[in-house]
């Protein structure tokens, strides 16, 4: 297979646009989307996804023995602003969310990724991409009106109706035939806007949408322009919205063929400096650097880095199936571990509830006492500070509820949680091992780059 940056003459990289990527029809493929669905269509492939499905059918049987009663009965769906998990969702696709603000080459780079066009595919200089747009694999290329795919008892997309008619409006599904789609599932986000667009009302809250795909996420894929490191306040607080999932983050540096080695340089350190301050991780986070699109490179003096750099990109897509479900079964880690912090402090609140008088009074105090009563509850139940919940907004949260109303905390069904964590879900780890040892990419990977 050859590169999307082949050479074409001596010491040049990419000087013609490449061929077609995938024509979802099964036929010859070459470029990116080779590389990917290859790996994705491998046997060893099969395995894992079937040893996946397997997985997926426990943590269902988990979730809804262990973890939803009580996620009901301390009301995780309100103080949390999740609701509570379907089965299609522990059998969905790896997920891909990208974000950035606009122009900086989005659509682009999924139509890159797909070696294609896809139904309702906006991409121009100025923020064309005004809605969510979801990409699935089907036999017929179409669009799916938000409102049905929030309904659809196959789409893991039940969740967004609560985001109501403003945002159901400006979400799409755009269903085609591609090889790439049959094993992962791509988010298109609106552009982020800057400067004094960002004030405009986009009628539905960004931020708590961008928040709800993230835990649903896979992967997660910021891109910049080479030309626009501004981090914009909407842009912030996007990536604000992305705590707790910081580990599926890549970066990408769009553009980077516009400008000449020594800018590069500087573009890519005045990036990390500016992510350094904006996500909070001691970790640096991954930056891919290239052109993502179809045309040719304007400046081929990093030609032979933007194939590298394109490679390993690839790599982290083909896996997203191989891992699926070491990523599903720590996202109901962490879930199981915030409904248990939250059982804890749900039960202690209650239990200092006066019996007959003086209940608002007792119940605002408590409330202007949270950081203190955060600390007894921790110290007393041995409970992580990761595993709390913001506290200026579950403060805000407990001033519309009656604490009477709260229930007790019921020791068993907490035991059942950590039998859960302890037991259960170490025993799945043991099989998800086995998904991670397959050897999955190398041979098809250096057969087909």
């Amino acid at each position: 297979m050859t590169s999307l940056y082949r050479p074409t003459g001596e010491a040049s990289f990419r000087n013609t646009p490449p061929a077609p990527l995938d024509t979802g029809s099964g036929g010859g493929q070459v470029g990116v989307s080779g590389v990917v669905s290859s790996a994705m269509n491998s046997a060893a492939m099969q395995d894992a996804a079937d040893r996946t499905a397997r997985i997926a059918a426990k943590l269902k049987e988990i979730y809804k023995r262990s973890v939803l009663p009580l996620e009901k009965k301390y009301q995780y769906d309100y103080f949390y602003e999740s609701p509570f998990l379907t089965d299609v969702e522990f059998d969905a696709k790896p997920q891909v969310l990208l974000i950035g603000q606009y122009s900086v080459g989005k659509t682009s780079f999924i139509r890159y990724l797909l070696g294609r066009d896809f139904p309702g595919q906006r991409i121009g200089p100025e923020p064309t991409t005004d809605r969510f747009t979801v990409l699935i694999n089907g036999p017929e290329e179409r669009t799916i009106p938000g409102n049905a795919l929030s309904v659809h008892p196959d789409m893991p997309f039940r969740g967004l109706d609560r985001f109501g008619v403003s945002f159901l409006s400006r979400f799409e599904g755009s269903q085609l035939p591609s090889t790439v789609l049959k094993s992962i599932t791509l988010v298109d986000t609106p552009g982020i806007l800057s400067g004094k667009k960002q004030e405009a009302d986009r009628g539905y809250d960004f931020t708590k949408v961008v928040s709800w795909f993230a835990e649903r996420a896979d992967l997660i894929i910021l891109l910049f322009d080479a030309h626009k490191l501004d981090i914009s306040d909407e842009l912030k607080r996007a990536i604000d919205a992305l705590k707790g999932h910081e580990d599926k983050v890549r970066c990408i540096l769009n553009k980077a063929d516009q400008i000449n080695r020594q800018q590069l340089m500087r573009v890519y350190g005045a990036l990390l400096w500016s992510l350094g301050k904006t996500i909070s991780t001691p970790e640096v986070t991954r930056v891919y650097v290239g052109s993502f699109w179809s045309q040719p490179l304007s400046n081929n003096d990093n030609a032979q880095l933007f194939e590298e750099e394109e490679r390993d990109l690839m790599k982290d897509f083909a896996i997203l199936p191989r891992q699926s479900a070491v990523r599903k079964i720590n996202e109901l880690v962490k879930r199981i571990r915030k409904v248990k912090t939250l059982a804890h402090i749900i039960g202690y609140l209650k239990s200092q509830m006066p019996t007959l008088v003086g209940k608002e009074k007792k119940q605002a105090k408590l409330i202007t006492e949270l950081p203190t009563h955060f600390r007894i509850i921790m110290k007393k139940y041995n409970l992580s500070p990761g595993d709390f919940p913001d506290i200026n907004a579950f403060s805000s949260k407990l001033k519309d509820v009656k604490f009477s109303d709260f229930s007790s905390l019921n020791p068993a069904m907490v035991d059942g949680l950590d039998k859960a964590l302890t037991v259960d879900i170490p025993r799945l780890m043991e099989v998800s091992s086995v998904i991670l040892s397959i050897p999955l990419l190398q041979s098809s990977l250096k057969k087909n780059i």
